[in-house]
């Protein structure tokens, strides 16, 4: 996804990361910083909000579920995770 690379975001990112590598991306690429080349800066900076913009809709447009299942499956310990992987083996 480009918009994580953009932003340099790990696979999983908590919300507080996302947010704190665009605010230091911003204030690094913010035109008033780069007086000698303000169309470069200017250009990063509205690539940078856009990757926020495309990061954060996904994020509000999330589904989680509340099936019982699904809820068992994100709190096994790691010795039930491991048996629902592999079983008995």
């Amino acid at each position: 996804m480009k918009a994580k690379t953009l932003l340099g975001l790990r696979e999983k990112s908590p919300l507080n990361e996302i947010k704190l590598k665009y605010k230091n991306l911003m204030k690094k690429w913010h035109p008033d910083k780069h007086k000698d080349d303000v169309a470069k800066a200017t250009q990063m900076s509205m690539q940078i909000n856009e990757a926020y913009e495309i990061i954060l809709s996904y994020i509000n447009s999330y589904e989680y579920s509340f099936d019982e299942e699904d809820i068992k499956k994100t709190s096994y310990s790691p010795a039930e995770w491991w048996h629902s992987k592999f079983g008995d083996k």
